[in-house]
């Protein structure tokens, strides 16, 4: 649908439902978001007049948001003059029409300077009013000439879409609230030190002893909801590597002074923008680095993977060792083992959920145990629930595993004496 077909269809501002003001915005032209600054050079053009704005009023001030012209325009976007020097306020006032074919037969309009000063023939200008009521602004155009051929069906229009300009600005102000609320949300978990940590066994399928722990974290604080949408959120916010640092500290120093074997290695969930944009051996210290694993999640997007080869390279040259997460789960974990060449592939849990009774569960997982096999990794199954599992794991020659049926996650201060006591009394199999 075109403009001008909108345009003869266009019910009155006062008919637009929040859903048909969407649908208008979604349909302009060129736009695949509901763009003021589109919405605006579409009218202008349509309309076919010289300039138009978008002003926000703010206390006396009246700020030029969004500028469309057709050539050389007086204004510019983030400009400001006085509301008492300019039309918008007085056409919400009701001291001036909103539609003005000609300014020289309107005497208020001929009073103000700028008429002159830009020079303003013709004007057409409505108020921007919000779903609280508030006037944001107005959607204006206007021309250097009069022009006798506007009329009450554009002024029509211009209400219209000025609408739709509203229903944007609406949602881009609960866009910036949201961001706000969880910005404060983020700084408070930052401020508690959040987050407070668990250590989730890894366990030797030969052995069957702990190996390894995983830190993870646990967020003491409403809202009550899982860590990865914690970091999601912080990430959102610009806070991702600062929440995850915090963690990764919080993890290490749970670990400081515990009575742990030598070999023990220490897991750390990290995303791939943490590790090219900070130097992490400072985190790092008190920590032989061999028993480090860097655990990368398919979640975490990877637009360099040269830049991150390089960010790595010295920590894999310190004894650091990487892991891939989440494999099996998506594409980015195959792209992350292909580019990264991890030590470690760790298994999704769905994928070793009923791997006991499920052939193509089975299958898959024994390919990317060849694989391992191939490329000297090791392969680690996360979210053992049964002993079936566990044996159909063993028999397809997985090296590690984690989950509730061996261990579930545990405090720090618990670590030494389960890994000292681990699997007595306890019903696990034998290797």
């Amino acid at each position: 649908m075109t403009l001008d077909e909108k345009h003869r269809r266009l019910p009155a501002s006062s008919e637009l439902s929040p859903a048909s003001l969407a649908d208008i915005a979604h349909e302009l032209p060129g736009t695949a978001v509901n763009s003021v600054q589109k919405i605006l050079s579409a009218v202008r053009t349509h309309l076919n007049m010289d300039v138009a704005f978008v002003s926000e009023f703010v206390g006396k001030q009246r700020y030029f948001r969004h500028v469309d012209a057709k050539g050389p325009s007086p204004l510019k976007a983030g400009d400001s003059t006085s509301l008492s020097d300019g039309y918008c306020q007085r056409v919400v006032q009701g001291l001036l029409p909103e539609l003005i074919v000609d300014t020289a037969a309107v005497p208020a309009a001929m009073a103000l300077p700028d008429t002159l000063a830009i020079p303003i023939g013709s004007h057409l200008s409505v108020p921007i009013r919000l779903k609280s009521g508030h006037v944001y602004g107005t959607f204006c155009c206007f021309n250097f000439a009069a022009d006798p051929t506007l009329n009450e069906r554009d002024l029509h229009f211009m209400r219209a879409f000025a609408d739709v300009a509203a229903f944007q600005i609406d949602h881009e102000f609960e866009q910036a609230a949201a961001r706000t609320e969880k910005s404060a949300r983020i700084a408070a978990a930052l401020e508690r030190k959040q987050p407070s940590m668990v250590y989730q066994p890894v366990v030797s399928l030969d052995s069957m002893e702990i190996i390894g722990v995983e830190c993870l974290a646990r967020f003491e604080l409403n809202p009550f909801r899982a860590p990865d949408l914690w970091f999601a959120e912080a990430a959102e916010v610009g806070q991702g590597v600062a929440l995850e640092l915090q963690a990764i500290r919080n993890g290490l120093d749970g670990l400081r002074g515990r009575d742990l074997p030598p070999h023990l290695c220490i897991w750390l969930n990290m995303s791939a923008t943490t590790i090219m944009n900070c130097d992490l051996h400072d985190h790092f210290q008190g920590f032989a680095p061999d028993r480090l694993v860097l655990e990368l999640t398919e979640h975490d997007h990877v637009g360099d993977y040269a830049a991150l080869d390089r960010a790595l390279r010295p920590l894999r040259e310190m004894g650091v060792c990487v892991a891939i997460d989440d494999a099996g789960a998506g594409y980015s974990s195959m792209s992350h083992i292909l580019n990264i060449a991890p030590d470690h592939i760790k298994l999704d849990l769905s994928l070793t959920r009923h791997i006991d009774v499920d052939r193509k569960r089975r299958a898959l997982a024994a390919a990317l145990i060849e694989f391992g096999k191939q490329t000297d990794c090791k392969i680690v199954a996360e979210g053992v629930e049964s002993a079936s599992e566990l044996n159909a794991l063993r028999g397809l020659g997985v090296q590690m595993a984690q989950g509730f049926f061996l261990c579930e996650p545990v405090v720090a201060e618990a670590l030494p004496d389960l890994i000292a006591h681990f699997g007595v009394g306890n019903d696990l199999p034998e290797p």
